[in-house]
């Protein structure tokens, strides 16, 4: 969001079909940051930001003085560099936990994403198939609370919502068995935050 009276600090390019990006807008509407929103299609990104992030993946966070690139390092920076609402337990405990959650997401699913859509040469099926049968195998996870691995809206749901609406466009359709997985992620898709976040690309996704 930005305000019509000044500039704001803060700017985040962001991909407009890329779920990383995604991930950070998420985080942006659900603290309501003061933020210069700039859309990147895929291999047509701004110098400044091109030669700030040498994976020219991902969005990429200019905060004054300081650039940042990868998604969960933006979504925690934005975590701490506005701190309500707080998207993260206090608990140091409770914290090692949740990014350990995060790290088996990136590592387990997200990983896949290049394969899912058909960037990489390994079969696509393969990757659809393991996380078809991931979330299946996990669905009961989904309804222990009233988010996932917690009663608050956190960082794990901000994670996890772009790979969830993305589900119908790679072809996944999961089981009556995971359905705890729909119900979960339609009530993410349901919040103002969720919606506000969505570019017009992402909103033909479904």
């Amino acid at each position: 969001m930005t305000t019509r009276n000044r500039k704001p600090l803060m700017t985040l390019y962001s991909d407009v079909q890329c779920p990383f990006s995604h991930q950070a807008r998420i985080v942006v509407q659900e603290k309501q940051i003061d933020c210069q929103l700039i859309e990147l299609a895929d291999g047509h990104w701004p110098e400044e930001v091109a030669s700030a992030n040498p994976y020219a993946q991902g969005p990429t966070l200019f905060d004054r003085d300081i650039v940042i690139f990868h998604s969960r390092i933006i979504m925690e920076y934005l975590d701490e560099r506005f701190p309500h609402p707080s998207l993260m337990p206090n608990d140091p405990g409770a914290r090692a936990q949740m990014r350990l959650m995060l790290h088996r997401l990136e590592t387990d699913w997200f990983s896949l994403w290049p394969q899912l859509i058909g960037r990489e040469k390994s079969p696509a099926n393969k990757a659809k198939k393991t996380l078809r049968e991931d979330l299946t195998v996990l669905a009961p996870l989904f309804e222990q609370n009233d988010f996932l691995m917690s009663d608050e809206f956190s960082l794990i749901d901000c994670y996890i919502a772009p790979l969830l609406w993305r589900l119908p466009q790679l072809g996944i359709k999961l089981p009556d068995s995971a359905k705890a997985v729909e119900r979960y992620a339609q009530k993410i898709f349901n919040r103002d935050t969720f919606q506000a976040s969505l570019s017009s690309a992402e909103k033909g996704m479904r």
